[in-house]
């Protein structure tokens, strides 16, 4: 018989070659074929633009840029626009400070009113020069008339130096009295002071060319005419009318032969003082 010990190896070895035989095979790497990688943007197949090699799209880039002075011109334009905008909004600074200087001209000269007068270059009776620039600044009664007119003119001239006359004395209001011939022919300069001096001094009497007087009538829309002309006697025929001008030089109020000195003076005070209470306020 075999030694206990032989068969105890024996019987060890057996059973190990058992378990040899149950165990599942050992794991294998599996090694996959290696496939090259290739990215949509580089493929050579295909009319798509992301088919395109970047070489490509660089060339096109460059191809197509646009000319330089697509991009000067605006640039350009929208650097004047800026700059007139600046120019501009200065100016209306500066002209601030001018505008809040001049204190002689109401604010209300700026509205817009009916176009009854415009300007004119006559002479005085000192043959200087007036235009409509210098009566801008005082209360103005203006009169159309002629020194030979033989019954309402010597009227209306007498109508105006009492009226003056009530304003300064009774309202203390200061007005300038003018005479404007519509007769310059006959009505020269040393004809108007001597004949305005009759009445008041302070009328100031104002003459021109026929085409002058023709312009400063039309402007205030005074009619007149001559009739029964036979050589130099003739009369004019004219509408009589009187204008109050403010001191913007605009026309007020239109004043006709049937008002009396003292109508005429309350009528002058109530407008002037209508126009001195809205500047206050």
């Amino acid at each position: 018989m075999l030694p206990a010990r032989f068969l105890k190896l024996s019987l060890l070895r057996r059973l190990a070659a058992a378990r040899a035989a149950e165990a599942p095979p050992p794991l294998k790497t599996r090694l996959f074929p290696v496939r090259g990688y290739q990215s949509r943007g580089y493929s050579t197949g295909g009319s798509s633009k992301y088919n395109k090699p970047m070489k490509q799209f660089v060339e096109e880039d460059v191809s197509t840029s646009r000319p330089l002075i697509y991009y000067i011109v605006p640039s350009a334009i929208l650097a004047f626009a800026g700059l007139a905008t600046f120019v501009h909004y200065n100016d209306e600074k500066r002209m601030i400070p001018l505008e809040a200087q001049q204190t002689s001209v109401p604010k209300r000269c700026n509205i817009n009113r009916p176009a009854i007068g415009g300007p004119f270059k006559l002479y005085d009776t000192e043959n200087n020069v007036v235009t409509e620039s210098k009566l801008r600044g005082d209360w103005t009664l203006m009169y159309f008339g002629y020194t030979s007119s033989p019954d309402v003119g010597p009227a209306e001239v007498q109508k105006i130096a009492d009226v003056v006359k009530l304003l300064e004395s009774k309202h203390d209001i200061k007005i300038k009295p003018l005479f404007i011939t519509i007769d310059p022919q006959r009505d020269s300069p040393a004809q108007l002071k001597a004949y305005l001096s009759e009445f008041d001094p302070r009328i100031v009497g104002l003459t021109g060319s026929v085409d002058a007087i023709r312009q400063i009538a039309q402007e205030y829309r005074i009619f007149f005419k001559k009739v029964g002309e036979v050589g130099q006697d003739y009369i004019v025929e004219s509408s009589h009318n009187m204008y109050l001008l403010d001191p913007c030089l605009e026309t007020v109020r239109c004043f006709g032969a049937e008002y009396k000195a003292p109508d005429l003076a309350e009528a002058i005070t109530t407008e002037v003082q209508k126009v001195s209470n809205s500047t206050t306020n």
